[in-house]
């Protein structure tokens, strides 16, 4: 697996509930947070989240950059991932390095590949030789089995089980406790409902509640 710079502080950018399961995250790692940017509009209130420092809105970020280095999107997805495939785009123009954080709850195998940008939460499982893409939520006790193949901008939600050889394409959400039979392939851009399960191919953009 792929070992990041804990050095510097980062920025998170979105201050809803998944930003608050990542500090918890950040913090049982012993990395600081320099603060939270929240709100796409200049209209959008001032937000804090678990008392940390209140950044601006994502009007904000070009300025931030000058000051800060590391930065992470902390946007949830469930039915778009546009919003947090934005936000990484723009990361990524201004510069930012977007690390890996992974809670020493969990477990990666050192034969696994985490893109930059992808969170695994609390007790969460990805095997050997599983390859995940940038700007993932692996989420609290979701099951990534060996060999698996996870595109860029996607979430698997809590409890969501991939079978081994697994393939989920590019943008898509695996909802709570769904469960994919090995060498099934979810194409771009999916959902797959709460529970699901899921025995055959799944094509782009297919909504699957199984």
């Amino acid at each position: 697996m792929n070992v990041d710079n804990q050095a510097e502080p980062i920025v998170l950018v979105g201050g809803g509930g998944h930003c608050l399961s990542v500090i918890d995250v950040l913090n049982t790692i012993g990395w600081s947070v320099a603060g939270v940017v929240h709100g796409p509009e200049a209209s959008a209130p001032a937000q804090t989240v678990a008392e940390l420092p209140y950044l601006g809105r994502d009007d904000d970020l070009p300025e931030l950059a000058r000051h800060f280095s590391h930065a992470l999107v902390t946007v949830g997805q469930i039915k778009s991932p546009q919003p947090r495939r934005s936000i990484y785009k723009q990361l990524k123009s201004l510069g930012f390095i977007l690390p890996r954080p992974v809670s020493p709850l969990a477990r990666v195998s050192q034969w696994a590949v985490l893109g930059e940008g992808s969170v695994v939460m609390h007790q969460a499982l990805v095997n050997a030789e599983a390859e995940i893409g940038v700007n993932v939520i692996i989420n609290s006790r979701a099951l990534v089995e060996h060999g698996c193949r996870v595109g860029d901008h996607c979430h698997l939600a809590v409890g969501a089980i991939l079978g081994g050889e697994t393939v989920v394409g590019e943008g898509s959400f695996i909802g709570a406790g769904a469960i994919i039979r090995n060498n099934v392939t979810v194409g771009r851009g999916c959902i797959i409902g709460f529970g699901a399960r899921v025995h055959r191919d799944v094509p782009d953009g297919a909504v699957y509640y199984g």
